[in-house]
């Protein structure tokens, strides 16, 4: 909410796109029911418009947008759409039911991708830009327009091409440093000279997106405010393609903490902000760097005796904002396994989940489990517990039981039965080790071609008796598919990854005939 210090004119829009820069990561990708729970949370914590994916790129990616926009309470539901008519319709077809809907349409103009992507001269483009926002008005009056590669863009067309886009209706005008090529000062003097120099710039919202491949996303997309936009396209925890995009975290809380330099304000949610990363780090299984700025699991800790003493007689010598504002909760060695139903619905609520009830009964059912291997429950342990059973609630080949032999005299081998949508079937393999035998006993009962691109490994906890969560990405026919799985026996949680994997790969090949020719944006910025 506004205070008596905080003027319309300083507010800054959020657009989250998560679900559709942020799923084209390699690896990324995230299922039905997974975009759906991730745009809850974006919804609720406050996101002002959630690009929800691209819905011509394939019939799930429709489908997600659509019932997104079915479901959304607050937020504006976006639909990315290049600039044919076709895309344009099934675009707005997609984001129909929302209470609140825009259509983002993009289109090169720089020189290097008229010429070599769009094989266009700029006349062509120009008219293509007229096109393209007029037919895009006629479904909404919430239309947004990019420059796409704008900062590599000539000057002359590019305020050509922003004012043929606003006179045609578009309403926010997104100039992205699509390929991560911009610095802060340059950024920032780009968006003063288009608004300067283009004649109707005060009708139109002007916005900001980010690359990170020379590491300034946030840097410049918060120049870019200061030059007069209004709007940050932004993920959480920074991912997509390439170096990622602008982290959505990052540019929140360095407007709320240094607002006294940067007197903008935002309508997230920032106690909301670590659960939206443990949630997107989870549903993708892409682990968030522990020193990342806000977020990383070390951002709050402080291990060096000068830090620590500093920190004890006051917290701001080393902390220049509490945890709690973000929401992270101190660790605590309260759960057991004399722990009730009660207690752990409490801890879980603490720790930012909401389950349904059939969720919260079985990840109750593997909480005891745990307690009866492990004497002491950190908040890392539940948090890996809760995250799997969120991740794989929906799969349909989950691990029964896992056997192995291993040691100096090889070869090693695995016996594994699966549940393969309610079937039990058991077979037994050898393999050059442990880790290997038990993913040849895998291919041996769901037989693919997929192949193993990362297994990585790393304790949850400290201690010899802490969970191991364990990485694994495949890769098939172009498309990257990873997952995580924890458990205190390591071959246990490499099995659970490796069929986390499998159980994407496999959903995504059996909805999306033709998966391997799926549409990408080309990256919009």
């Amino acid at each position: 909410m506004a205070t008596q210090t905080q003027s319309d004119k300083d507010r800054v829009i959020i657009f989250d796109t998560t679900l559709r820069d942020g799923e084209q990561c390699p690896g990324a990708t995230m299922t039905h029911e997974e975009k759906l729970e991730v745009a809850e949370l974006l919804d609720d914590m406050g996101v002002d418009v959630i690009e929800a994916g691209f819905p011509i790129a394939s019939d799930g990616d429709f489908a997600a947008v659509n019932e997104i926009a079915r479901r959304a309470k607050n937020s504006v539901i976006c639909g990315l759409s290049r600039a044919s008519p076709k895309d344009i319709d099934r675009c707005a077809e997609a984001i129909k039911p929302a209470k609140r809907r825009r259509i983002h349409t993009f289109l090169s103009t720089s020189p290097v991708h008229m010429k070599w992507k769009l094989q266009k001269e700029p006349h062509e483009v120009y008219e293509m830009v007229i096109s393209q926002v007029t037919r895009a008005r006629s479904h909404t009056d919430d239309v947004e327009w990019s420059a796409e590669d704008g900062t590599r863009t000539e000057h002359d067309f590019l305020c050509r091409c922003v004012e043929a886009a606003i006179n045609a209706g578009a309403t926010t005008i997104n100039i992205p440093d699509t390929v991560g090529y911009t610095v802060p000062e340059e950024y920032m003097a780009l968006f003063k000279m288009v608004r300067e120099r283009v004649p109707n710039s005060d009708k139109a919202v002007f916005s900001v997106h980010c690359h990170d491949d020379l590491g300034m996303a946030v840097a410049n997309s918060l120049a870019g405010i200061a030059g007069g936009a209004r709007q940050i396209e932004c993920t959480i925890n920074g991912i997509g393609e390439r170096a990622g995009n602008t982290a959505l975290e990052e540019v929140v809380m360095a407007m709320q903490v240094r607002n006294d330099v940067m007197p903008y304000w935002t309508g997230i949610k920032p106690a909301m902000l670590t659960r939206a990363s443990k949630l997107v780090s989870a549903v993708t299984s892409f682990p968030v760097q522990y020193n990342k700025a806000i977020v990383g699991r070390n951002a709050f800790a402080h291990e060096s005796g000068i830090h620590q003493d500093g920190m004890l007689k006051n917290a701001q010598t080393y902390e220049i904002m509490t945890p709690e504002t973000v929401g992270v909760k101190q660790t605590s060695l309260v759960m057991g396994k004399h722990s009730g139903r009660h207690a752990f619905e409490h801890k879980l609520e603490e720790l930012g989940y909401h389950l349904a009830a059939n969720q919260l009964e079985d990840a109750f059912v593997r909480f005891k489990a745990l307690a009866d291997k492990k004497k002491q429950i950190y908040d890392e342990d539940i948090e890996a517990l809760v995250d799997e059973e969120i991740a794989t609630a929906h799969d349909r080949i989950k691990i029964i039981s896992l056997t192995v032999i291993a040691g100096t005299m090889g070869p090693q081998s695995a016996t594994l039965t699966l549940d393969i949508e309610g079937r039990h079937i058991t077979t037994q393999s050898t393999g050059n080790g442990p880790v290997d035998a038990i993913f040849n006993a895998i291919r041996a009962l769901v037989p693919h071609e997929a192949k193993l691109e990362l297994y990585q490994v790393h304790a949850v906890t400290e201690g010899t008796d802490a969970q191991a969560e364990v990485s694994v990405r495949l890769s098939e026919n172009g498309r990257a598919y990873t997952a995580k799985g924890a458990d205190p026996d390591t071959l246990v949680a490499s099995a659970k990854a490796y069929l986390g994997a499998l159980n994407k790969l496999t959903s995504k090949r059996g909805k999306e005939p033709g998966v391997e020719n799926r549409i990408h944006s080309t990256d919009v910025g």
